[in-house]
């Protein structure tokens, strides 16, 4: 079978990798989707010694089949739906035992098949550890839910962390509403039906995509934005902010809408700098930089796609013109989320 790869620093390709065959405890998923994120991009272009040994198939955001149970692996069947869970942690450390494998103290928190080295889902067939990993989509289409894994988990996790902030009379500020950002608003909007959001971007086309999955108002990223945010909260800021792009201007832009005793949440990666003093962020503003989101906030964030109330929009690529969809990504020209159909 053919795997989309790095297969060196700066490189990645469609590469003839054979189809790996589960062994004890292991199931081997059939690929619906993998969904393209801007981490890959990350790793595409880190430098030899930040990547893991390459070469390594790409794609941490899957669904699928399930294909083949190994020796031993339970509680699926072949041909069940389901979608996997990304952070592969060890099972065992304190913060594996509740759910939240995304903290593993044993690797890292570095992440499962597609970033850590260990095969992703650009491929027909995907490996998976454990059918732990596996969550059941019901009627959900594979091809469709794949980013739940991780644009909608992330954003899950990084909304319902500060949900003993918002309510009546709250604001949510989500700054670059591309894939995560459009899910954050709605994830808002199911939880927190009475915070008012804003969105905050350059894109006109992605404002209006915003409004569309329900921001209350849409900002043109810059200073008219900042003082458009502190006149809609009386001065004060908003009780949250996302910042779904992390480079040095949405960081400064953060600090500058958040409140007194609100929330900063930095989810982008993009690499910038949060200013920090004792006038800025605003005091006892809390920031922090979630990663991924626990097993059970998945099964959440798949029971609210099943009810309608959050969906990823989806542009669809076969696996032979994944480097072409990464190309669209890096350049802006997704709208939501660019995902791989390695089986149609």
């Amino acid at each position: 079978m053919q795997a989309f790869q790095i297969v060196e620093p700066h490189k990645a390709e469609l590469r003839e990798v054979p189809v790996p065959e589960p062994g004890p405890g292991q199931v081997l998923v059939k690929v619906g989707g993998a969904g393209a994120c801007h981490s890959d991009l990350h790793l595409m272009d880190a430098p030899p010694d930040r990547l893991p040994a390459l070469p390594f198939t790409l794609g941490h955001e899957n669904a699928g089949w399930v294909e083949k149970l190994g020796p031993g692996a339970t509680g699926f069947a072949p041909g069940d739906p389901v979608l996997v869970y990304g952070p592969w942690g060890c099972g065992t450390c304190p913060s594996c035992r509740v759910g939240m494998e995304n903290y593993c103290e044993n690797n890292g928190g570095i992440g499962g098949g597609g970033l850590d080295g260990s095969d992703g889902g650009m491929a027909p067939y995907l490996l998976v550890p454990s059918t732990r990993f596996l969550i059941p989509l019901g009627t959900l289409d594979p091809r469709d839910a794949a980013p739940l894994a991780d644009a909608a988990l992330t954003s899950y996790h990084a909304v319902k962390r500060s949900l003993h902030l918002l309510g009546a009379g709250s604001t949510a500020v989500v700054i670059g509403v591309g894939g995560l950002g459009q899910m954050a608003i709605q994830i808002l909007r199911a939880v927190s039906s009475a915070t008012t959001v804003v969105a905050v971007d350059t894109a006109a086309d992605k404002l209006a995509t915003a409004r569309r999955m329900g921001a209350d108002e849409a900002l043109v990223s810059g200073d008219a934005a900042v003082t458009r945010i502190k006149d809609m909260t009386r001065g004060q800021g908003a009780q949250l902010v996302l910042d779904m792009v992390g480079v040095d201007p949405t960081l400064r832009m953060a600090a500058q809408v958040a409140r007194v005793r609100g929330d900063v949440t930095i989810v982008g990666l993009g690499g910038g700098a949060l200013p920090v003093n004792f006038a800025s962020p605003p005091h006892e503003c809390s920031v922090a930089s979630p990663y991924w989101g626990a097993i059970g906030e998945l099964m959440d964030v798949v029971a609210l796609a099943q009810a309608g109330k959050i969906e990823m929009l989806v542009e669809h690529f076969p696996l032979e013109r994944a480097g072409e969809a990464y190309q669209l990504l890096r350049e802006g020209k997704i709208q939501g989320r660019a995902v791989i159909t390695p089986n149609g």
